[in-house]
């Protein structure tokens, strides 16, 4: 009898969509630990992969061994410090991906322009188009702050269930930027709702006095990503809301496309 697949010394075995199963299935576990927050055991990464035991060890095995996860005292797994480098250089690709879009933002809305990615708990801005104006806004690429204040943080979270959204909060809290910030998961929720009828977030004083921003989700990003306008509040009226919105869906749906030219199609 052959040995089984488990254990016979051959060639990584193709997947699917043509690729090497062998990777695919270390990335997924990857993105898995990701989503946990950065740590599993090995029991639940099977649970959630539906992978055999084996077959996550000796990937897992392989990982730490390249310094892309390390093993905890706990025999817990966690994402290893070897991932930095790689996101920060992928961080200032998709920026540069990104300031061709966000340059036209600029251009059409006359405000400041930005690009931001949920990572972890935080709202983290990779990318930003100024505004020709001498009276703009402007937010330092790579400034994390939290969602529950921002039109960004609301587009990002939109699509998330409410209860994971609720255990988002409850771990980051809700302080009070401005008197006008959300403070309480309810009413967020209900702010995330209308965001998800309305298609935009928007951020009306709430992060900073004087400051309206405008923002949509990126869909189909390969992690959560939206992209927003930002200005005086006596500038980024209602009347300029309704008008720039539709073009902000469509830069989001451009830069969508942009970003899958980046990465291989899926069947």
């Amino acid at each position: 009898m052959p040995p089984s697949a488990e254990h016979r010394p051959s060639a990584p075995s193709p997947s699917a969509s043509g690729g090497v199963q062998s990777l695919e299935r270390a990335f997924d576990l990857l993105e898995r630990l990701a989503d946990a927050g950065g740590e599993l055991g090995l029991s639940e990464l099977a649970g959630s992969s539906g992978l055999p035991l084996p077959t996550i060890h000796r990937l897992m095995r392989t990982l730490v061994a390249c310094g892309y996860v390390r093993q905890q005292p706990s025999r817990r797994y966690a994402l290893g410090p070897r991932l930095i480098r790689l996101g920060e250089s992928a961080s200032r690709l998709l920026g540069a991906w990104a300031r061709p879009h966000l340059a036209r933002l600029a251009e059409e809305t006359g405000e400041t322009a930005n690009m931001a990615l949920l990572d972890g708990d935080e709202v983290v801005y990779v990318a930003q188009a100024p505004s020709r104006h001498s009276m703009r806004m402007f937010t330092e690429v790579g400034r994390r702050v939290l969602p529950h204040s921002t039109g960004v943080g609301k587009a990002l979270l939109a699509h998330h269930a409410d209860e994971e959204v609720r255990e988002l909060l409850a771990r980051t809290g809700m302080p009070a930027a401005t008197e006008k910030t959300i403070t309480s998961p309810d009413d967020f929720l209900k702010a995330l709702q209308r965001v998800r009828e309305s298609g935009y977030a928007v951020d009306d004083n709430e992060q900073e006095i004087g400051v309206r921003c405008i923002a949509v989700p990126v869909p189909g990003a390969p992690t959560d990503t939206a992209v927003s306008v930002s200005g005086p509040a006596g500038r980024l009226t209602d009347a300029a809301r309704d008008a720039f919105v539709p073009l902000l869906k469509e830069v989001a749906r451009d830069l969508s496309e942009a970003l899958a030219g980046h990465r291989p199609a899926h069947p």
